[in-house]
């Protein structure tokens, strides 16, 4: 190899021959001493070439060479490759070392270049003239290496006379220090190539074991292929399923049915018990399959819709073994859900003294004593260290019960109406369908995380059954209900802080396409995970009650109408058509949703950056690909919660309105915003969409191509000021009713919720408008900037500090507005 120049190429005659090569390659691997290499060294250098493994001259890497050799000569055992590669390195790494204790201090005074290096073997060459730099020299030509690793003449010359230097020793330190950054890099890469030596090396000795006594994945015997026929082969594997269900079926039993499996009549026969083979293939006498159709509790009369699902609980099953697995499977779980429907019914027809009214009038709690004497445990006991939170509320929306139903059965419209409190959801399965296609006798197993608006409060991620059934014309139940119980016992899953008690909504058709809707919401929770400022809110029944449901969905349910009516004007005077604002909605309802993802880290997958506190900021990083709809590069999140003395609807109108979003926002560049666009989303004020234009310098190209839209809600359960940057090109096709799912943004905004404090008068805060208790607030504040525009960049703490700066200074900001500091 080339130190970068210092030693040049050979113009001598000999290049051709084999003298010229190997006098030409000792030269270039030999390190740089403080005197001439002698006779005597020369010929030690050439004998260790010819003993060389690495001795074809192709070979000018030695990450290359130590993967061509192996194929290049034929040797296909890994542990000569990493005998090769360890001989290597350890002679590399003993002439690096001897090299880089020189190349950043010494330097030869004179005609040191390249040149001169090549004069042939034999001859003398004139003496050479070290010289030693002074540590301040070398400390500043450290400095202009930083800077620039390859000056010019000029520079060099400049660099020269301020260090008193001749341009050529500038230019040979420079040339050193290269090469010694070059053998650095290579040290690295031939330490990475001998881990992944080791790592294969390894990985052989242990297939090699295996294969010398391979086991079965799935039954856990020794696999002797060839000897058993398949068919015994699959009996085994079944068999060893089937013991694993039969124990836990037995504990089911034990649970739900308050006696033992083997005291059901017709219990299996004791040779049955011990006989893998015949459990295999003699299925259809387990008599307790028949024992639990008629044994169970069916709940409520359901009527002529019962049909459709018991179509998969016939008393007789098929012969077919599979089939058989999954009927019983499914009729533990339709057992339960039915068991979940009948307790939703009564709770929602009993009232005083099972349910009493809230402080705030908002809704109903359940008396947990009068519960524990009315209903028996539907999944088993509560855990001792779960707090019960259960509330009752009644509304009228906007919607008929079908629409209503539809949406809830779907996954994606259910996580799209309630994307405030839903962050993510999938089906696991459809255990139960009509074949009519009607929802009536539905039933799905759905996995789902529930949110509150702020790092303070963890994710609920619960597993349940959904269980839909028409009661009546007109009159539909929608049951949840945890299978932590089937599943594990009477314990919830070991990573779950939560789960669900029987919980849902009844609908019933009102006139003009309104629907009657009480909602329950029964659910078990871990309190020592969130923090104090959020524990009366979430007790308040505001965070994950029925309250907020309801609110939600009569909230989302008015927009829907709103938006889709005639024309109204703008807040220009112009006017929008329906498609045009169709088109803004859907884009505003996308920005909200992004920004509760982004708070709550459940709409991408994040990395998280810096643990959030009530003081600290709480950091997270994804790296984006330039999916449709976002831009590509790293993208920083970054959330912070606060409370204030302020009320909840003065903090909520201060920072939606235009006109006070100087004193906050950095990208109203100190003056007031000029809406472009209004739309109102229902009849309270605070739920609309507006456009922002920032009155930025005419100059300014970049800001005037900007503009700001703002999707804000609210409701008794808390307010959202959500808002994003987007182009004005893009948005003009927007707003003429073009696509609007292709606009790429990044959201930022404001969750505002009442603190709910018993006790919180301390002089400090304001009295609501209505006369009401006077209360604060809680504030969270979440960002997403992107902070590199490559996504293979890496995050840097001055983009950390910036983004902690941005959070600090906005918050400083809102303080400041209301002289709360």
């Amino acid at each position: 190899m080339s130190f970068g120049g210092f030693i040049g190429s050979s113009s001598g005659g000999n290049s051709g021959g084999d003298g010229g090569s190997g006098v030409s390659r000792v030269v270039a691997d030999s390190p740089y001493n403080n005197t001439m290499p002698t006779a005597a060294t020369i010929a030690h250098q050439s004998q260790q070439l010819v003993t060389s493994p690495l001795t074809q001259p192709m070979f000018n890497s030695s990450p290359l060479s130590l993967a061509l050799k192996p194929k290049m000569e034929g040797i296909g055992d890994m542990g000569l490759i990493g005998e090769n590669f360890d001989a290597v390195a350890m002679g590399r790494s003993s002439r690096e070392d001897e090299y880089e204790s020189r190349s950043g201090s010494d330097n030869l005074d004179g005609g040191a270049s390249g040149d001169d290096q090549d004069t042939p073997l034999g001859k003398s060459s004139r003496k050479k003239k070290y010289h030693r730099h002074t540590p301040y020299q070398i400390q500043e030509l450290e400095a202009a290496f930083k800077e620039n690793p390859h000056p010019d003449e000029k520079a060099r010359l400049e660099l020269g006379k301020r260090l008193t230097l001749e341009s050529r020793q500038v230019k040979f330190w420079f040339q050193n220090r290269r090469t010694q950054m070059k053998t650095q890099l290579e040290r690295h890469e031939n330490a990475i190539l001998k881990q992944e030596n080791d790592k294969l090396r390894i990985e052989n000795i242990a297939m090699k074991e295996a294969m010398r006594s391979p086991m079965c994945g799935h039954c856990g015997g020794q696999a002797i292929l060839g000897e058993i026929h398949i068919e015994e082969h699959h009996l085994r594997i079944e068999n060893a399923r089937l013991r694993d269900e039969l124990n836990r079926i037995c504990v089911l039993a034990n649970k739900f049915l308050g006696r033992p499996l083997g005291s059901f009549p017709g219990t299996m026969p004791p040779g049955m018990a011990n006989s893998g083979l015949e459990l295999a293939v003699g299925r259809n006498g387990f008599g307790a399959m028949n024992s639990v159709d008629t044994a169970l509790p069916m709940g409520l009369d359901f009527g002529n819709g019962l049909s459709s699902p018991l179509t998969m609980m016939s008393p007789r099953p098929t012969p077919s073994m599979t089939s058989t697995d999954v009927s019983f499977d499914k009729s533990m779980l339709m057992e339960l859900a039915f068991a979940a429907m009948n307790e939703l019914l009564k709770l929602a027809e009993i009232g005083d003294p099972l349910w009493f009214r809230n402080f705030d009038g908002s809704g109903e709690a359940l008396s947990l004593e009068e519960y524990a004497r009315s209903f028996p445990p539907c999944i088993g006991m509560k855990p001792s260290n779960f707090t019960t939170e259960a509330t009752k509320a009644t509304g009228t929306v906007m919607i008929n019960s079908l629409a209503l139903v539809e949406t809830l059965m779907d996954t994606s419209r259910w996580v799209d109406m309630f994307s405030c409190i839903v962050g993510r959801t999938s089906t696991i399965d459809v255990i139960s369908s009509s074949a009519s296609g009607s929802r009536n006798g539905n039933l799905q197993l759905i996995q789902a995380e529930f949110q509150v608006l702020s790092a303070l409060v963890p994710v609920r991620q619960v597993k349940f059954l959904r269980f839909c059934k028409q009661h009546a014309e007109g009159v539909w139940a929608v049951v949840d209900v945890s299978i932590d119980a089937i599943q594990e016992g009477s314990q919830p899953r070991e990573a779950g802080n939560c789960r669900r008690l029987p919980s849902g909504c009844i609908v019933q058709d009102l006139p003009n396409g309104y629907s009657k809707v009480i909602w329950i919401e029964h659910m078990e929770y871990d309190e020592n995970t969130i923090h104090n400022f959020y524990r009366p809110f979430i007790r308040s029944g505001r965070g994950f009650g029925a309250q907020r449901w309801i609110a939600t969905l009569q909230r989302q349910c008015e927009c829907l109408a709103v938006i889709t009516s005639s024309a109204v004007p703008s807040g220009d005077g112009a006017v929008v058509s329906p498609s045009g604002r169709r088109s803004i909605a859907m884009l505003a309802r996308r920005i909200t949703r992004n920004f509760c993802g982004g708070v709550c880290a459940t709409f991408y997958k994040w990395e998280p950056i810096q643990t959030g506190t009530a003081e600290d900021t709480k950091l997270m990083m994804r790296k984006s690909i330039g999916d449709p709809g976002e831009p590509p590069g790293i993208v920083l999140s970054a959330t912070r919660t606060i409370w204030l003395p302020v009320t909840h609807q003065r903090l909520f109108d201060f920072l939606r309105n235009e006109q006070t979003r100087s004193q906050w926002d950095v990208l109203s560049h100190g003056g007031p915003m000029h809406q472009i666009v209004h739309i109102a989303k229902g009849q309270d004020l605070g739920n609309s969409i507006s456009l922002f234009r920032a009155n930025a310098a005419a100059s300014d190209a970049n800001q005037n191509s900007m503009l700001i839209l703002q999707d804000s809600c609210t409701d008794v359960s808390g307010s959202i000021v959500a808002y994003a940057a987007v182009d004005t090109a893009e948005m003009n096709v927007v707003m003429s009713g073009g696509d609007s799912s292709c606009v790429a943004f990044l959201p930022s905004g404001f969750a505002i919720v009442p603190d709910c404090f018993q006790n919180s008068n301390n002089g400090m805060l304001e009295k609501e408008d209505n006369g009401g208790s006077s209360n604060g607030s809680l504030l969270t504040l979440g960002f997403q900037i992107l902070v590199n525009s490559l996504p293979a960049a890496k995050l840097t703490m001055e983009s950390v500090n910036t983004v902690n700066a941005l959070i600090s200074r906005t918050l400083q900001g809102i303080k400041t507005a209301f002289q709360c500091n």
